[in-house]
């Protein structure tokens, strides 16, 4: 392979470089064969044939003096030329429309004693003044108007097809990119088993060789931090459990029941932290179950009926089977209940249960302190809160919603927030009638 083969290859550029190169050129050479055809058409009209210059005499004596017009229009239709006649009482013209103005042609040279060509914009006529008459004869027009757009309508179909073929080429030279695009955006939403397959040894072979090497230094630094989260979290579990069952040897006080506070909580993160994890798993496996769903929400909320500022639930009148893992289930819905009152100020809260197809909606509104609209898109990730201080009467730790999201997703569903400061936070869980895949013990 040459060395210009090998960089036509291997450069993106130099391919761009060389299709709008070649379209340039294509152009160019459009653009000087029609203008050169229409010339050379141009060219026989401005010059005279010389079989007109030789019998002219004999044209003359057919049309007569004074002038036969039918003969004259006879003679103009067989040989294709205009015919003029003019004198001071009569103009007569074969065609209606005289295409050139005969009155301002200026002498060429001598044809016979009454005859001479003459030259007006550019174009030869021959003049012949006999028997008080002056006769103009030219040639027409209208054969080289259609030709002349006939060649420029020609040109500019070509030109159009060239400027087709010059995205067509260009478009499929930049598809790699467009795959590239869904691969990062794949990427960006979590998927970081995706890889972008391109074939390419060019610069967007490169591009797609880094992000894919990207995407396995981040899979492997996120499982690295997955297994050391399972596994810190395992290893606490022992010394929480020698912790608690000294605490029952401990004489009642004020500070053990602190103490007993404390050590709940932190068995409470680490089993949301395990829980997690779990189902960060692509090979999650949930405990389904076929339930009335609405039902099933209404007998877990019904623990909350007592909230002080108030509890609605709004359930279809017929109710819906759904296969759910209903501890899971159950476990999205306490959270969500907790962050609505912990930050509902004391202010109603409803909830909502409807069916859209093969889909079950929950909404769960308060009317609350509501979230800033720059922590929304980050506030149900892991560890993140829109307190920073992380004090506890302002809530936990920042899992509640990144499990609850987890717990969703794991049925096939979603998760939204939607929440303006001061307004209140209204969330919707969507969740279709089955899981992807239903295993049960």
């Amino acid at each position: 392979m040459t060395p210009l083969l090998q960089n036509v290859k291997r450069s993106l550029f130099v391919r761009l470089a060389l299709i709008f190169g070649i379209t340039v050129v294509l152009f160019f050479v459009v653009i000087s064969v029609s203008l050169q055809t229409i010339n050379q058409r141009n060219s026989t009209i401005e010059t005279i044939p010389d079989y007109f210059t030789r019998n002219i005499e004999d044209v003359i004596e057919d049309i007569g003096t004074p002038p036969n017009l039918g003969n004259a229009m006879r003679l103009a239709g067989e040989l294709g030329w205009s015919i003029n006649i003019r004198n001071p009482i009569m103009r007569w013209s074969s065609d209606m429309d005289s295409r050139l103005d005969v009155d301002g042609s200026v002498f060429d040279r001598t044809l016979t004693a009454d005859a001479q060509v003459r030259t007006v914009n550019g174009e030869q006529i021959i003049m012949v003044q006999r028997g008080g008459y002056l006769f103009y004869l030219y040639q027409h027009s209208v054969g080289n108007n259609v030709f002349s757009s006939v060649v420029i309508y020609a040109g500019l179909a070509f030109a159009a097809f060239i400027l087709f073929l010059n995205y067509y080429m260009v478009n499929r030279l930049l598809d790699p990119i467009r795959l590239l695009r869904r691969g990062a955006e794949r990427i960006r939403k979590g998927d970081l088993s995706y890889r972008v397959k391109i074939n390419r040894q060019d610069e967007l072979g490169e591009l797609t060789e880094s992000i894919n090497h990207m995407a396995d230094s981040l899979q492997s630094m996120l499982e690295a931090k997955r297994q050391l989260l399972l596994a810190i979290s395992h290893e606490l579990r022992t010394p929480i459990t020698k912790a608690k069952l000294r605490l029952e040897f401990m004489p009642p006080s004020e500070e053990k029941t602190q103490l007993g506070e404390d050590i709940n909580e932190i068995e409470l993160l680490i089993s949301d932290l395990i829980e997690a994890e779990r189902l960060n798993d692509e090979h999650s496996i949930l405990i389904s179950e076929p339930v009335q769903f609405a039902e099933f929400v209404e007998f877990v909320t019904g623990q909350y009926e007592n909230y002080t500022g108030g509890f609605k639930i709004s359930i279809p009148a017929v109710d819906e089977e759904f296969y759910i893992d209903k501890l899971r289930i159950r476990l999205l819905l306490t959270n969500l209940m907790s962050n609505a009152i912990r930050h509902g100020e004391e202010n109603p809260i409803e909830v909502k249960v409807s069916f859209v197809g093969d889909r079950a909606i929950l909404e769960i509104i308060d009317q609350g302190e509501g979230i800033a609209a720059e922590h929304l898109s980050k506030i149900s990730e892991a560890f993140y809160r829109a307190d920073s201080s992380r004090a506890r009467g302002t809530g936990g730790f920042g899992l509640g919603l990144y499990l609850c999201r987890l717990i969703a997703q794991a049925h096939g569903g979603s998760l939204t927030i939607e929440s303006e400061l001061g307004t209140g936070t209204h969330i919707t869980v969507e969740l279709p009638r089955k899981p992807p895949s239903t295993e049960s013990d």
